[in-house]
């Protein structure tokens, strides 16, 4: 029924988007010709032939909304770039004004995006208030069946509603155990089937690791004549150092242990941000980047740039640019010493620079030729990531994503030497948090907190 209806909507906004151009394009709404009928009628058609391949009335419930949307976008282009070729084809592109189609692609696409967005909205607004709810059964450990409700609970717009817990490592006999929150833990299998047939529960899932093939075998089974539909959520945490997703390879389900974090297309935000945050700072910079160059030069003998080999993204090696803080001087290969208080090579300009961090402005150019991002993990020397990457668990995978000039461990005072273990583990807890609960805005926040607040350091020098 939802699906007959969200055609139905579909195919007014096609009609109404074309009668609105010609309206824009005519002053005519109404006075369509006959080539532009027959292409409204077949866009209709194709739309309702193409949309379901795409899976455009697949059920967006827990799904991600702009992938959705960016799937209806995609499948009206695909529908509006067919159109012409009918017209080729019956030789009549004379008849169709190109001003008139393109009015009539983009405000039908717009009406289209507009109103599923509209709907997902009320729908979300209406779970949220308890209605439009499938109930769930989860199966599991306690621990990771904790960390499902607190999914369900933080996304309430998605319309899930727990029911019950079955314990699968309880080894009491009783059928029942005491209760997760507020629901009840089961923890006899049969119990717990009729409990889910009664209530007519519409999901199980089933929160449990790929080595627990023997429970999984249980449970398909107990439900292999029911209507329930029955999800295995894999508990990878043992396999897995950081948070895993799953993806395609040559059409198998593949779950990524270690992989890049995000997506190509969820990282244009950020890249192109980071080019024009570059380009506008660099260009506003310019004079203070002339003083400090005349001020490095006058105050020690040397290079206004110091640059360095540092890694990026995927381990990829860049070098990195700053304003030279500290008298020339040569170190062991292999070797370096980190800047400490009251470090003898530091000029007395450099300590200032170090302290506001104005020695890390050159990194815009890093940022300009794409080796790094505003924000980011902070690329540390091939030394230290030598030193670390053995000691400090999960070091390596901060490079998963290019490395910043500033980040949110920064923000949040880990700025500076890490003369102890302790202080890179807690550094990189907080870059792999970000990596984790990455999103542009958060960059932008960021962004932010660092203008008026992170600028001085109190433990750089």
């Amino acid at each position: 029924m939802f699906r007959n209806t969200a055609r139905c909507i579909d195919a007014i906004c096609v009609i109404a988007g074309a009668l609105i151009a010609h309206e824009i394009r005519f002053s005519a709404p109404f006075e369509l010709g006959g080539t532009e009928r027959i292409l409204i009628a077949f866009n209709c058609v194709l739309m309702l032939l193409l949309f379901p391949a795409f899976g455009v009335y697949d059920t967006w419930r827990g799904k991600s909304l702009p992938m959705m949307l960016a799937r209806v976008a995609t499948a009206w282009i695909v529908v509006a770039a067919t159109g012409p070729v009918l017209v080729f084809t019956l030789h009549r592109m004379d008849a169709v004004s190109r001003l008139w189609f393109g009015y009539s692609t983009l405000i039908s696409g717009m009406l289209i995006v507009t109103s599923k967005l509209a709907i997902h909205l009320l729908v979300r607004t209406a779970r949220r208030r308890g209605l439009n709810h499938k109930t769930v059964a989860i199966v599991g450990a306690p621990g990771f069946s904790r960390t499902l409700l607190a999914h369900m609970e933080h996304a309430s717009h998605a319309g899930y509603k727990p029911v019950c817990v079955f314990d699968t490592t309880a080894e009491t006999t009783s059928p029942f155990s005491p209760r997760l929150g507020s629901l009840p833990v089961l923890t006899d299998i049969d119990t717990f089937a009729a409990k889910v047939r009664t209530e007519h529960i519409n999901e199980v899932w089933l929160a449990l690791s790929l080595s627990e093939e023997h429970t999984i075998y249980q449970f398909t089974r107990a439900f292999r004549h029911d209507f329930v539909n029955l999800r295995l959520i894999p508990d990878v945490r043992s396999l897995a150092l950081f948070n895993s997703s799953f993806t395609d390879v040559l059409g198998l389900p593949t779950l990524n242990l270690t992989a890049t974090p995000t997506s190509p297309l969820q990282m244009w935000p950020k890249l192109i941000f980071d080019r024009l945050f570059a380009m506008t700072a660099l260009t506003l910079l310019a004079p203070l980047f002339a003083v400090l160059g005349i001020a490095i030069k006058l105050t020690s003998p040397g290079p206004v740039f110091f640059t360095q080999e540092r890694k990026g993204i995927d381990g990829r090696t860049f070098r990195i640019y700053k304003f030279r803080s500290m008298k020339l001087h040569r170190e062991a290969a292999g070797h370096l010493t980190q800047a400490k208080r009251g470090d003898s090579r530091v000029t007395k300009l450099g300590a200032f620079m170090r302290r506001t961090s104005l020695d890390e402005l050159p990194q815009f150019f890093n940022v300009l030729l794409g080796h790094m991002s505003v924000v980011g993990p902070r690329p540390h020397a091939l030394e230290h990531d030598d030193f670390y990457k053995d000691l400090v668990y999960g070091y390596m995978y901060r490079y998963r994503i290019k490395p910043g000039i500033t980040g949110w461990a920064q923000v949040n005072g880990y700025r500076g030497a890490t003369t102890k273990v302790e202080k890179m583990e807690a550094r990189v807890k907080f870059d792999l948090f970000y990596i984790h609960n990455w999103s542009f805005w958060f960059d932008i926040r960021i962004v932010f907190i660092t203008i008026f607040k992170g600028i001085l350091g109190p433990n750089a020098y």
